[in-house]
């Protein structure tokens, strides 16, 4: 059951104790949990602090931008051909492969006393991230239908965890110890992941799909993605979500240190109340509001938390950023906790079995897109005005609420 992940799951990451060990060996979602969050918590120590440390190299708004769009343009590009190459050799050999090749971009950040570096560190670690829709995938594999969405929000409250731990042990290394204790600790932390899942994950892919081209023209793969019908409809709203989210991260630290004046570490904190939310969120209450709601209605009300949390961002008076900053940040975690598992299940019940890897890769190749454009124009909007990204997020929400509320009226298709 789900509460057993998430009860365990805490203290095994901690103690690692053998009868802890044992009694993941018996349960695929905690060890996958646990595998998901030691990667999400090296991700956690590295994004909160690059667009400080893009600043430091000399970067512009833009440039920040672009360094932290360089990730998911790799992501956007390769996906679809590592869910191709799930669906046909299975979950776990892509999964380590992920975690060797994140832990090697890590070592490199590391080094990253350059633009080009840094550029070169991100773009690596974008090529080899394989594992949000492999496990989405794995999960696929292993549970009905009707669990789905509780049992892929085991990634949200993964994610959420590596936001609680990840921003704020950062940011001390980076302030004590430099870039380079960063780049270190993330992939010593990918090193132990990768001999967790060596040793404790299962293949969970039964039937492997034998047939069809691996290697795929991504343009050519994005348009064959158009033509999905209800499943087009519903990366479309993913785009529009995940471009609006995406247009905050970036601009929302510079905003926090120049108008609001939080250093460093304050930033690491916020952050991590944001991963704290997430995890509750994610952890438990998707799954209970799955089941009283639906996941159609999820779509919409998701959309419309989003909306609130997003364009309230930049108007909290700065007395009053405590309370009402935070008060954004909650309605953020609880729009994107609706949302994001939501969207995961309902393709996931569309998509055949054979299917899963590839329009999961697919999911995850429209989220990079939108990672792609959203820091982009959030650089660029925040260095014109810094309330813009906000107002963008906002309207863009509209546009995502409009689109799920179609698809909701049609019934969906399942």
């Amino acid at each position: 059951r789900l509460w057993t992940i998430t009860v365990y799951g805490r203290h095994t990451f901690f103690y690692l104790r053998a009868e802890k060990l044992c009694h993941m060996n018996r349960t695929p979602l905690l060890v996958l949990f646990v595998t998901i969050f030691i990667d999400l918590l090296g991700f956690g120590l590295i994004i909160p602090i690059l667009p400080i440390y893009a600043n430091e190299l000399g970067a512009s708004g833009v440039v920040i931008g672009l360094v932290a769009s360089s990730f998911s343009l790799m992501q956007f590009l390769i996906a679809p051909f590592w869910g191709s190459l799930s669906d046909r050799f299975g979950r776990k050999p892509i999964l380590l492969t992920s975690i060797a090749i994140t832990g090697l971009a890590y070592l490199l950040f590391s080094q990253a006393a350059t633009l080009g570096l840094l550029f070169a560190a991100r773009l690596l670690a974008g090529a080899g991230s394989a594992n949000i829709s492999t496990a989405q995938a794995y999960i696929s594999d292993i549970t009905p239908p009707e669990r789905r969405a509780k049992s892929f929000g085991i990634i949200g409250a993964a994610f959420g965890l590596g936001f609680i731990f990840g921003p704020p042990v950062g940011g001390y290394l980076k302030t004590h110890y430099g870039i380079e204790s960063v780049g270190y600790t993330a992939a010593t932390l990918c090193a132990i992941n990768l001999l967790m899942a060596w040793f404790l994950l299962d293949e969970s892919l039964v039937e492997k799909k034998t047939d069809g081209p691996l290697f795929r023209n991504p343009i050519a793969n994005f348009g064959k993605a158009l033509n999905q019908g209800t499943i087009t409809s519903l990366l479309l709203v993913n785009l529009v979500f995940i471009t609006a989210f995406s247009l905050m991260t970036v601009s929302v630290t510079l905003m926090w240190e120049e108008h609001y004046d939080l250093n460093e570490a304050q930033v690491g904190y916020t952050f991590a109340f944001l991963g704290v939310v997430a995890a509750i969120v994610q952890g438990g209450l998707v799954g209970w509001a799955s089941r009283i709601f639906g996941d159609k209605r999820l779509l919409i009300y998701g959309c419309i938390l989003m909306f609130v949390g997003l364009t309230s961002l930049p108007f909290v008076p700065v007395h009053l950023f405590i309370p009402l900053e935070l008060l954004g940040l909650v309605f953020i975690s609880l729009g994107n906790g609706a949302l994001t598992p939501t969207i995961a299940s309902l393709l996931s019940q569309l998509a055949s079995r054979q299917e899963q890897g590839r329009v999961l890769g697919f999911s995850q190749s429209f989220s990079s897109l939108g990672r792609v454009i959203g820091p982009f124009l959030g650089g660029w909007l925040y260095g014109i005005e810094y309330h813009l990204p906000y107002i963008s997020s906002g309207i863009l929400m509209v546009v995502c609420l409009v689109l799920a509320s179609r698809l909701v009226r049609r019934g969906l298709e399942l």
